[in-house]
């Protein structure tokens, strides 16, 4: 390994390293928001207080039982991770939420042109489904996790159907949706997403391949045909 590629790798490292896991924001405590939190967090509850009924309306907020809500106090992310479902409360002016869908989604990939390991262009599409498994997470390690996630399902898609012959993509379909998948989960685990299914759609080749192939599956056949009428 070069030296670029050794400073390239300590710098995805450091990159990596600046990550929060899933462990550390379920399990960080609130950090101390000082005197002037602490005086602003007072006045916000005595205008929920002098406010009351109408106030109700605003603090109180429902999520449903697929989603998932991401409070912050002051920018600072509270500690014990998402809220919901249910109903959940907040703070007016100091605090402010982020609702996430857990459902599964689907990412489908238009048609990228490859050129394979043989040296022939295809066009391949596929479909990605995928659900975000941590909610904080999803929101505090990266600004649109599912935005990412499409990105990188069609960049993964062109690098490991570069690796491949023609013909491992036209009859290994499923070996390279299985190499996609890891791939895909692997590098989204620190979005807080996960990959669940990985499926190609269609190989398309270009008309003048299609041509060649088809004019040499002919002359097979014409072949066997005279070898079988020499023989009868």
């Amino acid at each position: 390994m070069g030296r670029k590629d050794v400073r390239l790798e300590e710098r995805r490292a450091s990159l990596w390293s600046q990550l929060y896991t899933e462990k550390e924001l379920m399990d960080a405590e609130s950090p101390s928001i000082g005197v002037c939190g602490w005086m602003l967090t007072g006045l916000s509850l005595a205008l929920v207080l002098l406010t009351v009924p109408f106030s109700l309306f605003v603090c109180f907020k429902v999520v449903q039982e697929y989603e998932r809500a991401v409070i912050f106090r002051l920018g600072r992310l509270l500690a014990g991770g998402s809220r919901g479902p249910g109903i959940f409360f907040i703070l007016p002016c100091i605090e402010n939420y982020s609702k996430v869908d857990l459902r599964t989604s689907v990412i489908d990939i238009p048609p990228q042109e490859v050129l394979t390991k043989d040296s022939v262009t295809v066009s391949v599409d596929a479909v990605v489904y995928y659900r975000v498994s941590n909610a904080t997470v999803s929101i505090a390690n990266v600004e649109n996790a599912h935005h990412s996630t499409r990105l990188l399902a069609q960049t993964t898609l062109r690098n490991i159907l570069g690796t491949k012959n023609l013909h491992e993509i036209l009859s290994d379909r499923e070996s390279i949706s299985n190499s996609m998948q890891s791939v895909l989960d692997d590098a989204t685990t620190a979005w807080g997403i996960k990959v669940e299914r990985v499926e190609i759609k269609d190989a398309r080749l270009p008309l003048q391949l299609q041509r060649a192939m088809a004019a040499e599956a002919e002359a097979a056949r014409e072949a066997r045909a005279k070898v079988i009428a020499a023989e009868g």
